[in-house]
């Protein structure tokens, strides 16, 4: 990939361009309710698992990777679009019915298949309009839909609680789930070689749970995404602590940093190679961590916001498009849920490990934080002993 010529030719298509915003209003669905789950979960009465919230949510999402990879490589990339954004809006009008603590924690499992099954098709189908030398600037476009769907869900989710109750909140979640259903479905399908939908497509081998060749993004990822998860299950709690009305002000600075270097990141990438990006991006997200945790104040939580926006925003689009370098083409469904089901376990792990020791004292918030950051800067060593041995095998 190194000083590569890339062509110029416009990526920004009519389909590109819908996708995008599928994308975008998928991620305010399901983001927008996160930050009012912690206290939605202690006014259940079970404050003390917090930390499950996102483990289980993160669980669904990496166990059903596997049949979404299949899926999207044999059934297609729109029905398996499709099947995540119609499980965002069924579960938006069932959490104010299932009000338990048990019921809760079921539909944060369920609501977990839809992060399973939308990206993953969604990256396949972008690796197949645009051209490979151009992989890196589309996923970082894309990314910034998420990104901004990131930014606008828990800002609007948070103000809509306040204002119209945590129902009304659930049923806004639905609302853009479904804006989402109707643009993808009206989509042209893109996988040459369709299969109609059997029953044996659901049936996983060993050999289809994960694509080797994609297993190095996948370690980097895991270990970079901790740090999300450790954010999500710790933010909304430390928003409150500091003062702070709008739990989603964290999300909405690290978005916005986020959307304003995904404009070259992904460019970037393409142009200078995905390990070179891959070290700056580690690196800023571990130093984001530490400033969350050694900084005690409203300013301090917004800059690591800031620095944690800057940093995912470099990493994920080069993890991305490194993802389907390394794959073949016809395993780019498979190679994308490899990838994604070392995301959910980073999330999950880092959710679980931010709950365990938390347990509803503030005081050990800032070690967690420092914690993480070393765990993140893992990644970093991991990418360096890879890129090492790759140089000495050619």
């Amino acid at each position: 990939m190194d000083n590569q010529v890339v062509d110029t030719k416009s990526i920004y298509t009519f389909p590109f361009i819908l996708l995008c915003l599928s994308s975008l209003l998928f991620c305010a669905s399901f983001n927008m309710i996160i930050p009012e789950l912690p206290n939605h979960l202690s006014q259940m009465g079970g404050a003390e698992h917090k930390g499950l919230i996102i483990a289980l949510f993160t669980l669904t999402a990496g166990i059903s990777r596997p049949f979404s990879g299949k899926l999207t490589d044999r059934w297609g990339r729109v029905p398996v679009m499709a099947i995540g954004s119609i499980v965002c809006f069924v579960c938006g009008f069932l959490y104010p019915i299932l009000s338990s603590v048990a019921g809760f924690f079921f539909l944060r499992l369920v609501h977990g298949f839809s992060t399973g099954f939308k990206p993953t098709a969604t990256a396949a189908y972008i690796a197949d309009i645009i051209p490979q030398n151009r992989w890196g600037e589309a996923l970082g476009m894309h990314g910034l839909a998420f990104a901004v769907g990131s930014a606008i869900g828990p800002a609007i989710g948070s103000y809509i609680a306040k204002d119209y109750g945590i129902d009304f909140m659930f049923y806004c979640s639905s609302a853009f789930a479904l804006l989402s259903i109707l643009i993808v479905i009206r989509m042209g399908e893109t996988l040459a070689d369709k299969q109609k939908f059997s029953l044996s497509m659901l049936r996983i081998n060993k050999g289809e749970i994960i694509e080797w060749r994609a297993v190095p993004a996948g370690i980097v990822t895991l270990l970079s995404y901790s740090g999300y998860g450790v954010i999500l299950t710790l933010i909304p709690d430390w928003s409150d602590y500091l003062g702070i009305s709008n739990k989603g002000l964290f999300f909405t600075a690290y978005t916005l940093a986020s959307i304003s270097i995904r404009f070259i990141s992904g460019k970037v990438s393409d142009r200078y190679g995905r390990i070179r990006v891959m070290y700056v991006g580690i690196v800023i997200i571990s130093i984001s961590l530490l400033l969350l945790g050694l900084g005690n104040s409203i300013e301090g939580l917004i800059l690591g916001a800031v620095v944690y926006g800057i940093g995912s925003g470099i990493l994920s689009p080069a993890v991305n498009a490194w993802t389907i370098d390394l794959s073949l083409p016809q395993h780019r469904g498979k190679a994308m849920a490899t990838m994604y089901i070392a995301l959910e376990i980073g999330i999950g792990g880092g959710a679980l490990l931010a709950g365990y020791i938390y347990r509803d004292e503030i005081s050990k918030i800032p070690t967690i934080f420092i914690l993480n950051s070393v765990i993140i800067f893992l990644a970093f060593f991991y990418v360096l002993r890879w890129d090492v041995k790759n140089k000495r095998s050619r």
